[in-house]
C-alpha cells in the first residue's frame, strides 16, 4: 500500500512540476529534484533506496529508446563525428584525469576505484536536455548534446566495470578494456538493428493503433535484454533499434499508428524522466545520514564533488574548443572541393539524369581530375540499363547529399559561441546516479562516494540548469527559428511536383486531352484545415490535382461550392485537404466522395515518399519536413477513417 501511495503522489508531483514549469520558466527536473529533497528531510519520511538496476534496466531503455526515435536520422549521421568524440575520447579522458585527481584528494581510494569514479561521473543525460531545448537553441546545438547523451553511456559503463575488475581482481588491460568497448558496441549495433527492423515489420501488420503502441512499448526492452545477456550495451542497442524506427517508421507504420505512438511514449516520457529526479531527491537523505556518520564527513564529499564537477566542465571545454576548429577547417576544406569540381558535379548530375531518362548520348564528362573518376568507371561496367539507372539514381542521390550536408554546416556553424553552450549544457543525471549506485559494496567509503556523484549530478542539474539561460542571452548562439521562405516555397513546389507525377499517372488514357494540373493557391482563412496553428498554412492546399474530367460526380454543385474541387478551364482540381474534412463530416454522401478520396489518397502517400526520400538527402530542415509529413499524416488519418 506505501509503494501505491508513493506512485500515486509521485505521478501527480510530476504533473503538477511539469505545470509550474511553464509559469516560473525552470525545468521540471529541477522543481521535481528540489520537491524530492525537501520532502526526503522530513522526519516522518523514511530514507528511500531504489535498486539501481530498476533505472538501468527498467527505465533508462525506454527513455534512451523515446529519445532516439524524435531525433532527426540525417542530422545525427551529420553530427556523427562531434557526438563520437563526446561520447568516447571524453568520457575515457574525463574518466582518467578525475580518477587521478580523486586518488590524491580522497584517502584510502585507490586508483582503480577512484577511475571508477571518474567513469560515472563522466557521462552526460541525454534526460537532462530538455532543458537546453526549452532554450530554443539551433538544432545543432540539440543534436550534438542528445547523441553525445544517447552513446556515451556504453564508454562509461565498460570503462567502470573495467576499473571495478582492476580494483577487486588487478587482472585488466588497456587491450581488455578497448575490446570490451567494441565488443559491447558492435553487440548493441547489431541486436538494436536487427529488434529495429523486425519489430517494424511486425508493427506494419496491426491494424488497431492502440495494439501497435502496446507492443511498441516491448521494443527497447526487446533490444536491451539480450544485448546486455550477450555482454553488449543495452542501453545503446534500445537507441540504435529507436533510431531504426524512427528512420524507417514513416514508410512502414500507418499514420494512425505513428500518432498514437507517438502521443503515448511522450505521456510514458514525462513520467519516467520526472520519476528519476523525484526519486534522486528523496534518496538524498538517506546518504547524507550515513555519510554524517563516516569518518569523511559530509563536508568533505562536498569539497570533493566541487573540485570533480568543475573538473567535468574543464576537460569537457578542452575536449569541445580543438574539437569545434577541427570541424570548422573540414567543412571550410568540403566547401573548397565542392567549389572546385561544381562544373564536374553539375555535368555528373546531368548525366545521371540522363541515364535514368534512357538517353544514350552524353558528351564527356570531365572525371580525369575528379574524385567522382571512380563513379563513371563504375557506370561503364555496368550492362545493364535498368542496373545502371538505379545506380545513377543513388549516386546522384549521394552527391545531393553531400551538398545538402555542406549547405547544413554553412547555415548553422558551430563557434565559439555555440561551443560555450555545448559546454555549459552538458549537465550529469540519472546516468551517474544509477551508475554510481551499481558500485559494490565492498568499495571503500561506498556512501561517500555515491554522495559525491549525487552532489555532482545534482550540482550540475541545478547550477548549469538554472544558469543555462542567462548563458545563452550572454552568448548570443545561433537560435532555432521557423523555416525561411525560400525553404518553405521548395517544399511545397516538392508536393506540387509529386501530385502533379500522381495526376498525371491517373488522367492518362482516360482523356488525351485532360491535361492535369497543381495548384497552390493562396492562403485562405476559409480553406479547411487547421490553419490557425501552423507556420505553413500553405500546405493545407498544395495537395491538388486534377482527376479524371469525365467523372461527373466529382463535378457535383456540392463539391464545387463547398470547395472540394473547382475548374480551371478544361482542368479541374480537386483539394485532399478539403475532402479529408468532408469524408469526416456524416452530412456527407461518402459514396460520392469515394473516387475524389482514392485519388487524394494517392496523392498524399506519393507527397510522403518524396518528403522522405527528400529528408534522407538532407535537402531540407528537419521541422520543414517533420511539420509537412504531420500535416499529410492527419489528412490521412481522416481519410481512412470510418464514415459516420
Amino acid at each position: 500500500m506505501d509503494l501505491l501511495i508513493f506512485a500515486v503522489l509521485g505521478t501527480l508531483a510530476i504533473a503538477a512540476a511539469s505545470q509550474l514549469s511553464d509559469r516560473i520558466g525552470v525545468a521540471p527536473a529541477l522543481i521535481l529534484l528540489a520537491g524530492g529533497t525537501a520532502v526526503g528531510f522530513l522526519p516522518f519520511i523514511p530514507a528511500i533506496e531504489l535498486d539501481p538496476q530498476l533505472v538501468l534496466e527498467g527505465v533508462l531503455p525506454p527513455l534512451l529508446f523515446s529519445t532516439a526515435v524524435s531525433i532527426s536520422t540525417i542530422n545525427f549521421r551529420r553530427e556523427l563525428a562531434p557526438v563520437a568524440v563526446l561520447a568516447i575520447l571524453l568520457v575515457a579522458l574525463s574518466a582518467a584525469v578525475i580518477g587521478v585527481v580523486l586518488a590524491l584528494v580522497v584517502p584510502g581510494l585507490s586508483l582503480a576505484w577512484a577511475i571508477a569514479m571518474g567513469a560515472i561521473l563522466s557521462p552526460t543525460d541525454a534526460v537532462a536536455i530538455s532543458i537546453a531545448r526549452r532554450l530554443g537553441v539551433s538544432q545543432r546545438i540539440i543534436t550534438v548534446l542528445e547523441g553525445e547523451g544517447l552513446l556515451n553511456d556504453a564508454t562509461a559503463l565498460v570503462v567502470l566495470s573495467s576499473a571495478v575488475s582492476a580494483a577487486t581482481s588487478g587482472g585488466v588491460s588497456i587491450g581488455g578494456v578497448l575490446g570490451g568497448f567494441a565488443l559491447a558496441v558492435l553487440v548493441a549495433l547489431g541486436v538494436g538493428w536487427l529488434v529495429g527492423e523486425v519489430s517494424l515489420r511486425v508493427r506494419s501488420h496491426i491494424t488497431d493503433p492502440t495494439v501497435d503502441t502496446v507492443v511498441s512499448f516491448t521494443v527497447p526492452f526487446l533490444a536491451a535484454i539480450p544485448a546486455d545477456h550477450m555482454h553488449g550495451s543495452g542501453l545503446v542497442a534500445a537507441v540504435v533499434a529507436g533510431l531504426i524506427t524512427g528512420h524507417r517508421g514513416p514508410r512502414m507504420l500507418p499514420p494512425a499508428h505513428r500518432v498514437a505512438s507517438r502521443t503515448n511514449w511522450h505521456t510514458v516520457e514525462l513520467t519516467m524522466e520526472g520519476l528519476i529526479f523525484l526519486v534522486m531527491g528523496l534518496e538524498f537523505f538517506g546518504i547524507v545520514e550515513k555519510v554524517d556518520a563516516s569518518a569523511l564527513g559530509v563536508v568533505r564529499a562536498i569539497a570533493v564533488a566541487v573540485v570533480a564537477g568543475a573538473l567535468t566542465i574543464v576537460i569537457r571545454a578542452l575536449v569541445v574548443a580543438p574539437m569545434l576548429k577541427v570541424l570548422s577547417h573540414r567543412t571550410a576544406r568540403w566547401a573548397i572541393h565542392w567549389q572546385e569540381n561544381e562544373d564536374a558535379i553539375h555535368q555528373f548530375q546531368n548525366r545521371c539524369s540522363a541515364i535514368v531518362r534512357g538517353e544514350s548520348e552524353m558528351p564527356p564528362v570531365p572525371w580525369d581530375r575528379s574524385p567522382l573518376a571512380q563513379v563513371q568507371r563504375r557506370l561503364r561496367r555496368e550492362t545493364n540499363h535498368e542496373s545502371i539507372a538505379r545506380r545513377a539514381l543513388r549516386l546522384s542521390s549521394r552527391v545531393r547529399r553531400r551538398g545538402a550536408d555542406l549547405d547544413y554546416f554553412a547555415a548553422e556553424p558551430l563557434g565559439t559561441r555555440e561551443g560555450a553552450v555545448i559546454v555549459w549544457a552538458g549537465m550529469r543525471g540519472a546516468i551517474t546516479l544509477a551508475a554510481a549506485q551499481t558500485l559494490p559494496t565492498t568499495a571503500p567509503h561506498h556512501a561517500f562516494l555515491l554522495l559525491v556523484a549525487m552532489l555532482v549530478a545534482a550540482g550540475s542539474l541545478t547550477i548549469q540548469g538554472l544558469t543555462l539561460p542567462a548563458l545563452v542571452r550572454l552568448v548570443s548562439p545561433a537560435m532555432a527559428g521557423p523555416a525561411d521562405e525560400e525553404e518553405k516555397a521548395a517544399v511545397i513546389s516538392l508536393l506540387v511536383n509529386a501530385a502533379r507525377d500522381v495526376a498525371s499517372v491517373g488522367a492518362h488514357g482516360a482523356s488525351q486531352h485532360a491535361v492535369p494540373t497543381v495548384s497552390t493557391g493562396a492562403a485562405d482563412p476559409d480553406t479547411p484545415g487547421v490553419q490557425a496553428t501552423t507556420s505553413m498554412p500553405e500546405l493545407d492546399k498544395v495537395s491538388q490535382a486534377a482527376p479524371d474530367p469525365e467523372d461527373n460526380e466529382s463535378l457535383s454543385p456540392a463539391t464545387e461550392q463547398h470547395g472540394l474541387v473547382r475548374r480551371e478551364g478544361n482542368d479541374i482540381v480537386v483539394s485532399p485537404a478539403a475532402i479529408a474534412k468532408a469524408w469526416a463530416d456524416p452530412t456527407w454522401r461518402h459514396d460520392e466522395l469515394a473516387p475524389m478520396r482514392e485519388r487524394a489518397l494517392d496523392m498524399i502517400r506519393a507527397q510522403r515518399e518524396a518528403l522522405l526520400d527528400a529528408g534522407d538527402e538532407g535537402l531540407y530542415s528537419a521541422d520543414s519536413l517533420e511539420h509537412a509529413l504531420d500535416r499529410l499524416d492527419f489528412q490521412e488519418i481522416m481519410l481512412t477513417s470510418e464514415p459516420h
